[in-house]
């Protein structure tokens, strides 16, 4: 009977982990959804390229916004009530974004939309962090990012299947109520941690849960958090090497990645197309590979930060060196490697992020740790875009292969900043 409770927590964990997992498919739903119905809404609205362009934007200065709030959220009030009320919030969104009789109101709903998705994330982690031991986070949170690699797919992929079918509107409409239904089941199945369930500690051997370094019975002060957070030397090579790899990956495989390969080979919408689809093929394949090497053959964190962004640094330095002379079938090879140590190894860092404080501010460090990925896109969309504009535009309207060529010397020093941190990295892996 005993050896039976003792099972039971480890099977609950995996539906928590099925709900969550859903959610963050969203997130990165929401985050490419509007590539795909951009022409269908400035016919809609009767807007502008510029109007639209702030409209895909917005979503990322509310996801950013609430970054630390969310952290503080998930440490006071706890990570299943600040999901579950989110997800409320997206679903609302979504539906709002459907029904908008004119651009004011698609605003408002893609706003509702990046406040709820920008709270599934951070929560995640930290109920994580409490259903699974130390040894397999890393493993989950790879899961969870192949996960949200899938959402690629679905707000590409399947979001043009559904425009096609029932139109946009009542796409993102049923998207709301599919998220409605998702917020439904993360309140009656996802519990904060097994101790909610009347369980003992998912980390317990033996009958005795696993000592955790630095906790305390009362909840360390929101305030208190942050400046343990922000004061840790370590904590910087992280935060440091996020702003340069995740301004790597949104600025060149999130905006000009694209164009480089349209104006640089030649090809035409679907053929790019096909090639950056190895992004998400990347995030889906990579994220748990990199997981399992660093809990089970490497032992380490560190180990794989290195290798990824050593890799991430030879592949700039092929595009910088040859920049328009790889063959098809190399391009999608550089692509897919350019997703795993750009993207996929992004779980290495707020897994590093986690195990560098104790598990009551778990949620802050994650969260204050989740700025630097959007600040480093912020920077680097806008700086790219002004290396490219330094060059005369050929004939045809194209950026120059010279612009592009700089451009790609920026993200090859920018990925040896990104290298440099990681050899500053504290180790935080413990068998």
């Amino acid at each position: 009977m005993n050896q039976h409770r003792q099972h039971r927590p480890s099977r609950y964990r995996w539906a928590i982990f099925a709900v969550l997992a859903l959610a963050y498919l969203f997130v990165y739903f929401h985050r490419l959804s509007l590539s795909v119905v951009a022409d269908d809404l400035v016919k809609a609205f009767n807007t502008s390229a510029g109007t639209m362009g702030l409209l895909g934007s917005i979503y990322f200065y509310c996801y950013a916004a609430m970054q630390l709030p969310a952290g503080l959220l998930s440490d006071s009030i706890g990570p299943r009530k600040t999901v579950t009320t989110f997800l409320l919030i997206a679903s609302i969104g979504s539906i709002v974004f459907g029904l908008a009789p004119n651009i004011k109101i698609a605003f408002l709903g893609r706003i509702l939309v990046g406040f709820g998705v920008s709270m599934v994330f951070i929560p995640t982690m930290k109920i994580l962090s409490q259903w699974f031991r130390k040894q397999e986070f890393a493993s989950m949170a790879g899961i969870l990012t192949a996960v949200g690699g899938a959402g690629v797919m679905a707000g590409t992929w399947l979001l043009a299947k559904m425009t096609v079918l029932v139109g946009w509107r009542i796409s993102f409409e049923l998207i709301g109520m599919f998220t409605l239904v998702l917020m439904v089941l993360a309140w009656a199945i996802v519990r904060d941690k097994p101790q909610d369930k009347g369980w003992a500690p998912i980390t317990a051997e033996n009958g005795n849960p696993a000592p955790v370094v630095g906790q305390t019975d009362t909840r360390a002060s929101l305030l208190k958090g942050l400046q343990s957070v922000f004061t840790e030397k370590y904590f910087w090579p992280v935060a440091i090497w996020f702003f340069f790899d995740c301004g790597i990956f949104f600025g060149f495989g999130g905006l000009w990645a694209g164009p480089y390969l349209m104006h640089v080979y030649g090809m035409t919408h679907e053929q790019m197309g096909a090639i950056l689809s190895m992004i998400a093929w990347g995030m889906i394949i990579g994220s748990p590979f990199l997981g399992y090497l660093s809990d089970k053959v490497f032992k380490s964190r560190k180990k794989p930060f290195i290798i990824c962004s050593g890799t991430l640094t030879l592949v700039m330095l092929l595009f910088y060196l040859v920049p328009a002379g790889f063959s098809r079938p190399v391009l999608y090879l550089l692509f897919f490697l350019f997703s795993v140590c750009s993207s996929a190894i992004v779980i290495m860092g707020f897994t590093t992020a986690k195990e560098l404080f104790p598990v009551n501010i778990a949620g802050t460090s994650v969260g204050a740790v989740n700025l630097f990925p959007f600040a480093g896109g912020a920077c680097f969309m806008p700086l790219l875009g002004k290396v490219l504009d330094f060059y005369p535009k050929t004939a045809a309207g194209n950026y120059a292969v010279e612009g592009y060529t700089t451009l790609l010397l920026v993200l090859l020093i920018a990925s040896v900043g990104a290298l440099v941190c990681t050899f500053m990295m504290k180790e935080t892996f413990q068998n």
